[in-house]
């Protein structure tokens, strides 16, 4: 695998001016379920909606983070990324060619080029198998090392970079704690040479204390390989720590999506502005200063259909508007899903372009 630095924030729109593909692209992403209850004694089932028109792109070396409540629809879009769960409609490109909307095989550039790596350490890995056979299993799977021999040497350089002793190749899961059993998580994804990870919240399960040394192994393996990630939680300082652009997601859908330093410092979104405002920081003067914003009501069900934006009912700037259409998530480098947002940077914009304004004619 070539190393390759790892970009700043702003390399991603960079590359899009320059005309650059992205890694992965996911255009207009639908997932949908049919739920056990039925509308009404005979009716038909109804129909959950856990991802709603997603899209977004990630380049080579980049880290995008997902972030939002318990069942906005993280999880399900990565597992609809790999096939794991089928799309209801929707593209999703690999370096710019579509991946058909069926479960991935073997021999599928996608399984050579994406790996994703779980929640839960404990469920994750098969406690049947020696941590040799779980590391090396991906590389027999994908035929990228058909001799026995060379990839138990791969095992153990694999066990090397994620901070394991190699001596533990011969253990069973059941023999390690959490954070260890995760570090294996994220070898056998290497194992596969991947280009992409997709961590679906990696450091939920874990202690606080071992939380930030697996977000600095993702960082460093990041650094060495040129890995891009797609890093999925709901801890918006982890997020920020590690992610160069950052999108929210709320009862499926986007809501904004924006380099991760002008997110934290101007979110536009009410329910971004909301969700970073329940962050604590350390200076309590400061965290008495800044006050919280509390929203609502609770999370609606994704069973319901809204005719216009899903957070309507919860939002403080509700408007009639908001009520009647779906807002599209717009903006160049930012993009937010609001009609209030998207007005009061327009008004702003035209603020600052006013002929009457003295600054102008400087």
């Amino acid at each position: 695998m070539t190393q390759t630095a790892s970009p700043s924030p702003g390399t991603a729109g960079d590359q899009a001016v320059a005309g650059q593909v992205p890694l992965l692209e996911v255009r207009h992403l639908q997932v949908h379920f049919r739920s056990p209850r039925r509308w009404g004694l005979w009716g038909p089932r109804r129909v959950v909606r856990a991802v709603e028109d997603v899209s977004f792109a990630i380049w080579p070396g980049e880290t995008l983070g997902l972030v939002g409540e318990s069942g906005c629809g993280k999880s399900t879009t990565a597992r609809a990324i790999l096939g794991l769960v089928p799309r209801t409609g929707g593209e999703i490109l690999l370096d710019g060619q579509p991946v058909e909307p069926t479960r991935a095989g073997r021999g599928h550039p996608l399984r050579r080029s994406v790996q994703m790596i779980f929640q839960d350490p404990y469920a994750s890995l098969d406690p049947r198998m020696t941590v040799q056979r779980i590391v090396t299993e991906p590389m027999e799977v994908l035929g990228h090392e058909p001799d026995r021999r060379r990839r138990a040497l791969l095992a153990v350089k694999l066990l090397q970079m994620v901070g394991l002793d190699p001596r533990y190749l011969n253990r069973y899961p059941h023999e390690f704690s959490g954070g260890q059993r995760q570090r294996i998580g994220i070898a056998r994804a290497l194992a596969a040479r991947p280009r992409l990870l997709l961590c679906d919240e990696p450091v939920s399960a874990l202690d606080v204390s071992i939380q930030a040394q697996v977000v600095n192994l993702l960082q460093d393996l990041q650094q060495q390989l040129g890995l891009a990630l797609l890093f999925i939680a709901h801890d918006l300082a982890v997020v920020r720590h590690i992610s160069h652009r950052v999108g929210v997601m709320y009862l499926g859908r986007l809501v904004e999506l924006a380099p991760a330093a002008e997110l934290y410092r101007n979110p536009r979104h009410p329910y971004t502005q909301a969700l970073l405002s329940a962050v604590p920081v350390p200076d309590p003067g400061l965290q008495r200063a800044r006050g919280r914003q509390h929203l609502a009501g609770e999370v609606p069900s994704p069973e319901r259909e809204y005719r216009g934006c899903a957070f309507a009912d919860r939002c403080p700037l509700v408007e009639p508007r908001c009520r009647q259409e779906v807002p599209p998530l717009q903006g160049d480098q930012h993009q937010v899903a609001c009609f209030v947002a998207q007005e009061s940077k327009e008004q702003e914009l035209q603020g600052h372009s006013s002929p009457d304004d003295p600054s102008s004619s400087r």
